[in-house]
């Protein structure tokens, strides 16, 4: 696997932009997984260090790089090239790979870069591999650059919450973590992680109990924020859905439930175990198979690829109690998943929405995470409310953490009519000024450094926070013009 790795990373290095894809490749040798970044910060000090730059780390664990102005561009004001050295795991179900011990096992398939089987790290590797080219370069022309690395921005935005004012002296900020090449980010969600918990009793089971497996499995997931919008399904939701019925109809009892993984990745899988009484048997399979190609049916178009699969199992020894079991399946019938609220400011954005991203049930143990997010921090709080509300009447204790700001568009930022000129002279189109219902960490920084001018873009990555991650390579090609004239045309200072 190692020899084929190697060949296959080889093909990425010599990918056109040479120095992005390189750099690209060498980062994605390094196990990144959010909150485990000790390894990737220490290949960062490493690398500004190897260049001879000034190079710092701070208490939290952000690497911060300086390079001076090039010949000419000592004038012009300070540019924070920013990105985050963490990248989302998530593995098909049948791949066998460890994110903490293995690099990226990339490929090229078209226009696409992929990785077999996992993420592919594109968020927020190009972006961090555009500023080890510039860092490295002796030909590019750019003002005085501090690249900032930020850590753990999937899973808790701690590196930008931890930023110390007067870390940056840069009056400017790039953030490169959008994911179309036609879109300039002006603004973007703010988020709250919701938590569910319980314990509940456990009973044995009957002698004439049969025991069944249920499998919701091919969705397409993909990220919590920008793809919340496109109705894909949720494997918790449809499995909530399956248990649900099969209870009202014929007592189903559930053993174990494990659906769903990280906060910020649409959940694809679910698995559950389960029982009924032996005198349903006739009736429950076909009335469950039935109800599994209704849904099927009704997510043809968005979800080509669910499997939905009843399987005869041995039975379990213990399965929850009933009356936890009702009100815990009513909760999660009711807690709200996917868009809450469009924005009434900007037409098409997704003003705030919820992901219910893990669901397990086990050993008398409840566990349930959602990912809260809004460009409005009352109706983030508001749906947050809403959720704590339907899993407190199930008995759960609720509680809210990770909470990180929005970031409100400035839409007369000096730094936007420069990119929105050069974009239209490169392409012959305006690109679309926009804010994202994501996670961007320009909201945070903005907060340490309020007089910072900010905006983000990026080259085009699709799949993000799944396994189906790729990156355009067109479109990095596109992108990569676009930062050098970028970072020729930074205004000068006052």
């Amino acid at each position: 696997m190692a020899a084929n790795l190697n060949l296959m990373n080889t093909d990425i290095r010599l990918l056109d932009p040479v120095p992005l894809w390189r750099n690209f490749a060498d980062l994605n040798a390094v196990p990144r997984p959010s909150k485990k970044e000790e390894r990737v910060v220490a290949f960062m000090k490493d690398f500004g260090s190897r260049l001879g730059l000034e190079t710092i780390e701070d208490e939290i664990g952000n690497v911060l790089i300086r390079k001076p102005a090039t010949a000419g561009m000592e004038n012009r004001k300070t540019v924070v090239m920013q990105g985050h050295l963490d990248m989302v795991h998530q593995k098909n179900a049948d791949t066998v790979f460890d994110f903490d011990t293995q690099g990226i096992d990339m490929y090229v398939e078209g226009d696409w870069v992929r990785a077999k089987g996992t993420t592919l790290g594109a968020d927020n590797g190009l972006g961090v591999a555009t500023i080890m080219a510039i860092l490295e370069s002796t030909d590019i022309a750019h003002p005085a650059i501090e690249a900032l690395f930020t850590i753990d921005e999937e899973t808790g935005m701690t590196g930008a919450l931890n930023l110390k004012p007067g870390f940056l002296k840069g009056e400017i900020l790039l953030n490169l973590d959008t994911e179309e090449d036609d879109e300039i980010d002006i603004g973007c969600a703010g988020g709250l992680d919701v938590t569910a918990l319980r314990t509940y009793e456990t009973e044995p089971v009957s002698e004439d109990a049969l025991g069944y497996r249920i499998v919701v499995r091919g969705l397409s997931g993909g990220h919590s924020g920008m793809d919340i919008d496109k109705g894909l399904g949720n494997a918790n939701k449809i499995m909530n859905r399956l248990l649900s019925g099969g209870f009202e109809a014929f007592g189903l009892q559930i053993a174990s439930v494990e659906g769903g993984g990280l906060r910020n990745a649409i959940p694809r899988e679910s698995h559950a175990e389960v029982i009924i009484a032996a005198m349903y048997r006739d009736a429950f399979e076909p009335e469950m198979n039935a109800k599994i190609a209704e849904i099927k049916r009704e997510l043809a178009r968005t979800e080509p690829n669910l499997v939905i699969e009843l399987h005869k199992t041995e039975k379990p020894e213990q399965v929850m109690a009933l009356g936890v079991q009702e009100g815990i399946l009513r909760a999660l019938y009711t807690a709200h998943n996917g868009v809450y609220r469009m924005s009434a400011d900007m037409p098409g954005l997704v003003e705030t929405s919820n992901n219910v991203a893990s669901v397990k049930i086990h050993g008398g143990q409840i566990e349930i995470k959602c990912l809260t997010r809004s460009s409005v921090e009352s109706s983030k709080l508001d749906l947050a409310q809403a959720l704590r509300a339907a899993f407190e009447l199930a008995g759960c204790e609720v509680t809210f953490s990770g909470s990180y700001p929005g970031w409100t568009p400035n839409v007369g930022s000096e730094i936007l009519t420069v990119l929105v000129d050069i974009y239209e002279k490169q392409n012959g189109t305006k690109p679309r000024v926009v804010a994202c219902h994501a996670g961007l960490e320009c909201g945070i920084i903005g907060k340490h450094y309020p007089e910072m001018d900010m905006i983000s873009f990026g080259p085009t990555i699709h799949g993000a926070h799944s396994p189906d991650e790729r990156a355009s390579i067109s479109s990095a090609q596109k992108y990569w013009k676009f930062v050098l004239e970028v970072l020729k045309n930074i205004p000068a200072k006052a």
